[in-house]
Order: C-alpha cells, then sequence, then structure tokens
C-alpha cells in the first residue's frame, strides 16, 4: 500500500472546481464541502479505518477523498455519477492506485454484494447528494449487514426525522426503520454556509452503527407493511389506519398490548415488531 496523499501537495479544491467546470447542479442535488477542516472531521467521525474499505457517495471535486486517503483505511470507493467529477478526482487514483477505486455509476444500482464479497464488510462516509439521500438510506438499512456503519450527511430537518424518538412530530417511517436496525445519534450540524453553493437549510452528520441484535425480532417485509400502514394515516387512531391489513385491528392491538386509540407516533419499535409478527403469521 502506497503512503497516504499529502493534501498540501495537491491544487486548491477551487481550482479543480474552475479547470473542471463543476458548477453545483441541482438536479444531481449537489452541495460541495470545500473546507478541509470539516471534511478531516468528516473523515475521522468513524473513529480508526485500519484495514477497512471505505464507500464515497457524491465525491464532487474530491475533498472529502483527499482526508479519506490521508486515514488509514485500506480501500475508498468513491461512486460518482457525474462524468465531470469523475475527471477530477483521476488524479487522486492515479496518485493511490492500490487504494482508491472510482466506480461511474448511480449509487441506488451499485452492486454491494459484489463489494462486500470481494472487500469484505463495508463503511459508508459520504456527504450525501441530497436528492436521492433518503433513498439510498433505505436502500442501505436493508442491506445494513454488509456494513460495520454509515456516517452520512443530511439535511437537518431529514436527520430530525431519523433520530426522533416516539411521541415526537417528527418520529415517523425512517425514525422506525433506522432505529429498529442501527443505534443512530447526530454528531455534529454544519451551517449552510459551509457549502457550496449554500443550501437553505443546516446540514446534520448522522451514525449509524448496526446493531448486534435487534430490539425485536419480526419479518422485514412484515415489520415494513405495518409501519407504513400505521404511518399513512398518522392522525389516526390505529385501530382506523391498521383496518387496510388487519380484518380485525382491535384484537391484534389489544392482543400486541397496544391502546387502539393510540396514534403511529406513539408507539415504540418493539410494539411495530408485534404486530409485524402478528400480520406475518395472519398472512400463511
Amino acid at each position: 500500500m502506497t503512503g497516504k496523499i499529502r493534501i498540501k501537495d495537491l491544487p486548491p479544491l477551487r481550482e479543480v472546481i474552475a479547470s473542471h467546470d463543476l458548477s453545483a447542479r441541482k438536479s444531481l442535488g449537489q452541495n460541495f464541502l470545500l473546507d478541509l477542516n470539516i471534511l478531516r472531521r468528516i473523515a475521522r467521525a468513524a473513529g480508526p479505518l485500519v484495514d477497512k474499505t471505505v464507500i464515497e457517495v457524491g465525491p464532487g471535486p474530491g475533498g472529502l477523498t483527499r482526508c479519506l486517503l490521508e486515514t488509514s483505511a485500506r480501500h475508498i470507493i468513491a461512486v460518482e455519477h457525474d462524468p465531470r467529477c469523475i475527471n477530477a478526482i483521476r488524479d487522486l487514483e492515479y496518485l493511490a492506485p492500490d487504494r482508491l477505486r472510482i466506480i461511474e455509476k448511480d449509487a441506488m444500482n451499485l452492486d454491494l454484494d459484489v463489494l462486500e464479497k470481494e472487500f469484505g464488510n463495508l463503511c459508508i462516509i459520504a456527504n450525501l447528494p441530497y436528492n436521492i439521500a433518503t433513498s439510498l438510506l433505505i436502500r442501505w438499512l436493508k442491506r445494513i449487514e454488509l456494513f460495520d456503519g454509515l456516517f452520512l450527511m443530511f439535511q437537518r430537518e431529514v436527520a430530525e426525522r431519523i433520530v426522533a424518538a416516539p411521541g415526537s412530530k417528527t418520529y415517523g417511517r425512517l425514525s422506525v426503520a433506522a432505529q429498529w436496525r442501527c443505534e443512530v445519534k447526530p454528531l455534529f450540524t454544519l451551517p449552510a454556509r459551509a457549502f457550496t453553493p449554500s443550501p437553505k437549510i443546516e446540514s446534520t452528520f448522522v451514525e449509524f452503527i448496526p446493531r448486534k441484535k435487534l430490539l425485536a425480532e419480526a419479518p422485514s417485509d412484515a415489520f415494513e407493511t405495518v409501519v407504513a400502514a400505521a404511518f399513512s394515516q398518522r392522525r389516526k387512531m390505529l385501530r382506523t389506519s391498521l383496518k387496510a391489513i388487519f380484518s380485525d385491528p382491535v384484537s391484534v392491538l389489544q392482543e400486541a398490548g397496544i391502546d387502539p386509540t393510540s396514534r403511529a407516533e406513539a408507539i415504540e419499535i418493539q410494539g411495530f415488531c408485534a404486530l409485524a409478527r402478528a400480520f406475518a403469521s395472519q398472512a400463511r
């Protein structure tokens, strides 16, 4: 393995942006981070990366890629859909050919099984494109067994939904999906001015550590069906919102130890798991 990249020997990121005409595109959800102090903080968030393989989604001009190459990570896989950005980070691949691999692909179509088979468990550290951040998270959560951890930047309002507790107005499907499978924690929030161009809202960096044991067992498909039904009419009582999937939701709720007049936002994950087991049982 070659030595770590010396960032001070590389051209400034703004120079890279100018030379490759990397004006951020709203259609691609691009908001670049250029402050190396912030980027190093992100790269360090996962702790020691010795012998780990890190996936970065949406490297843009390569600022975070540079900082990841400064760490002890064995491999960095940069997944980028924008050909302009691919060209901008080729120099990094040239400088670290045995550590950096560039994959030109939409991250939604990334074959995680192939990468896990080649590299073992993966770690994702990324300033995600805003327009696909939630979709990517849901996709990765469904395959959380492939990962050591996810360390991801979201718009603040999305991060608040992810970490929300039962009983709060922001607690919903995303909260339940993430917290069932992972221990989630907001690490820090960045002001809009930290990004180029500045978005309209602050952004929060969130840590997802896969649970060694789920909070409660439930078939995954049944769990998703129950949670979707419960939150589809979140202002209504569960005895009403669950009529779509249970012929007698009141009896099912009582059997699960849940007050039928409760609303979805009040139910803890263990409660949804009990309902999912009931749903799976009736489908047999």
